[in-house]
């Protein structure tokens, strides 16, 4: 072995660069986190070639002293931390004073800056030193060209220019995104491709994620004591292959966290399904002496003191706001509207809920809560729920059939008569948003989708996807105590294969625990005693089949742990009613009424949408009214 000795400066530079300087990216990262912690107000960044010919980053920041210009570009040198308690506390994006000595020591770099007060600008060589008087209004301007001219076999590894320039331009998006308060401008090869004015948080994110993500997006705000989570999380119709639109800042800070990642992945879990992923732009502030950031080279991993804490509040913090019905959350943000249908000549009293109008024809009114309660047990009888003893008394429901008989085509007025019908103008019933946000049905269309009217126009409900949401919502509740359950008069008796008959000898405990009483009633048969009591009248042979499909995969143990919920989605999916069963008004009305009281209603447990909204202003585009 030969002697130890002292590698010299440049190598040591360059040995820091490998852990620094990955690519052109890198280089940007970290000249735009030095514009960023000068204060600057706005950002000019210009590549060539990806990046690799060129990276030209200006800014109106503060500044670098002449005197201090020299002492910039050596290793270990920076105004942003001074000793221990700093560094347990840091505020700034950047703070170990290597970046600039790195990248100067495998590139052509130059400084220019004129510090704050100073009369004059000056400009240092990277590779020279030597400092000259230049031309600068105020701020610096950081030029870096011919990334590893000096080292070619790193440059070796470079891939090709539209390659490096996408790695560039997501690492502006970044700092873009974390800092709407900064004018941001990025050229490549001479033409602009974002120019980013000072605004606020939503309309930079539009800016750069795209007006369809904002829009299928919740914004979410919530604080607990030191720790603030703000941002947008997107709907599950806005899923992605991939993870190219996950944003997490801490501290204004864009790391790749697994306790973060973590917490959004189990948020999600109720909502997304298979192999796609989530948008986001999430934003977590707290006391940085909280968060140890001294932990990557690149300073994209962090290390949190109060780990566990952080991941209940981030877990917590997005599952309150995905849970949120998009109903219920437009009912809140906007006033209540007038219905835009006409009213039927018997409107609600007031104090009653307007009743459902349409269907074929005018239904009969609903009146007064005798009805609506009528209504409601009659959607719970069908959907197989613990049933009321009073709930025979009740009168029932007319069908829709007889709405339809009711029907008689509307009388247009002779003409003479018209001028005066128009004079007298419509009385038009008060939709509340804030008690029925998705409005109240009009008709089922091919026995699979639910039409309702709300104060906004048309709401449009997959009745299946919507029934398996409230199925699957209500079965976790009702799981977490003592399950009802409902013993079947006949007992259900089917075929099973050999292994379904061990399982369901092996899983006899969890299966009772969740409300089944299954015994064998041959030597290839099951019996079915009893059922919860929400799954009623579910299928009783395909739900279990299904299920001892799935208990057969996993340990009995696992299944109740791990794997609890995607068990009772699967009760859930089989439990809900099926497309082309016939609904009546009141059944239909009962199960828009559950939707908004459900948690997670606006998707099924598949992550597929159960309802979309029209609103008037759709429709009058689509009928060319008033163009």
């Amino acid at each position: 072995m030969p002697s130890i000795h002292l590698l010299s400066d440049l190598l040591i530079n360059q040995i820091a660069a490998g852990e620094v300087v990955e690519r052109p990216a890198s280089v940007l990262k970290e000249v735009l986190e030095n514009a960023v912690d000068a204060g600057s107000r706005a950002i000019d960044v210009q590549l060539e070639h990806g990046g690799v010919r060129r990276i030209r980053v200006t800014d109106d920041g503060c500044g670098i002293a002449r005197d201090e210009l020299a002492l910039a570009l050596e290793r270990h040198a920076t105004s942003k931390i001074a000793n221990l308690d700093d560094l347990e506390r840091v505020g700034t994006m950047g703070f170990r004073g290597e970046a600039l000595a790195a990248i100067a020591a495998v590139a052509r770099t130059t400084l220019t800056s004129r510090a704050e007060g100073s009369a004059h600008a000056w400009r240092i060589d990277g590779t020279e030193r030597s400092v000259a008087p230049a031309a600068l209004g105020a701020g610096t301007v950081v030029d870096v060209a011919d990334l590893y001219y000096n080292t070619p076999a790193r440059r070796k590894f470079l891939k090709s220019e539209g390659t490096e320039y996408a790695h560039c331009d997501e690492m502006f998006r970044r700092v873009a995104l974390a800092r709407p308060d900064i004018g941001l401008q990025l050229a490549h090869n001479g033409r602009v491709v974002h120019r980013l004015p000072v605004t606020d948080q939503a309309r930079r994110v539009a800016a750069l994620m795209g007006d369809d993500f904002l829009a299928q997006a919740r914004a979410l705000d919530a604080d607990a004591g030191p720790l603030r989570l703000s941002g947008f999380a997107s709907l599950p119709a806005y899923s992605r292959a991939s993870r190219d639109a996950q944003y997490f800042f801490v501290n204004g800070r864009f790391v790749r966290d697994k306790l973060l990642t973590h917490a959004v992945r189990q948020a999600y879990a109720d909502i997304l399904h298979g192999a796609r992923h989530p948008a986001y732009v999430l934003f977590l502030e707290l006391d940085p002496a909280g968060v140890d950031v001294n932990v990557h080279p690149a300073k994209i991993e962090v290390r949190f003191r109060e780990s566990r804490a952080i991941h209940q509040f981030v877990f917590h913090a997005l599952s309150r706001t995905l849970a949120e019905s998009g109903a219920n959350l437009a009912a809140r943000d906007e006033p209540a509207a007038v219905a835009t249908a006409t009213a039927p000549a018997d409107a609600p009293v007031q104090g009653e809920r307007p009743r459902p109008f349409g269907g074929y024809g005018n239904a009969p009114p609903v009146q007064g809560r005798l009805a609506m309660e009528s209504a409601s047990r009659s959607y719970f009888d069908f959907v197989g729920t613990a049933r009321d003893p009073a709930a025979a008394a009740m009168p029932a429901p007319p069908p829709m059939a007889a709405a339809a008989q009711d029907f008689r085509p509307t009388a247009f007025p002779p003409a003479a008569g018209r001028a005066a019908a128009a004079a007298t103008p419509t009385a038009l019933p008060q939709h509340a948003d804030d008690s029925a946000p998705l409005g109240y049905a009009l008709a089922q269309l091919h026995g699979i989708y639910i039409l309702a009217q709300n104060a906004k126009g048309l709401v449009l409900v997959d009745m299946h996807a919507a029934h398996e949401r409230i199925l699957y919502e209500k079965l976790k509740t009702v799981l977490d105590g003592t399950p009802s359950v409902q013993r079947l008069l006949i007992p259900a008796v089917f075929s099973v294969s050999a292994k379904d008959m061990a399982a369901a000898e092996e899983c006899a405990e969890v299966l009772a625990g969740m409300g089944f009483e299954v015994a064998p009633a041959g030597p290839q048969e099951l019996a079915v005693r009893s059922v919860p009591a929400l799954l009623a009248n579910a299928p009783v042979a395909e739900l279990m089949r299904k299920l001892l499909e799935e208990l057969r995969e996993y340990p009995a143990s696992e299944v109740v742990t791990a794997r609890r919920n995607e068990l009772l989605a699967t009760m859930a999916c089989h439990g809900a009613v099926r497309a082309h069963r016939s609904l009546t008004l009141p059944e239909m009305n009962a199960l828009l009424r559950d939707m908004e009281a459900t948690e997670r209603a606006d998707q099924c447990n598949h992550g597929r949408p159960t309802w979309a909204q029209l609103t008037m202003g759709d429709l009058d585009r689509f009928f060319m009214r008033g163009q």
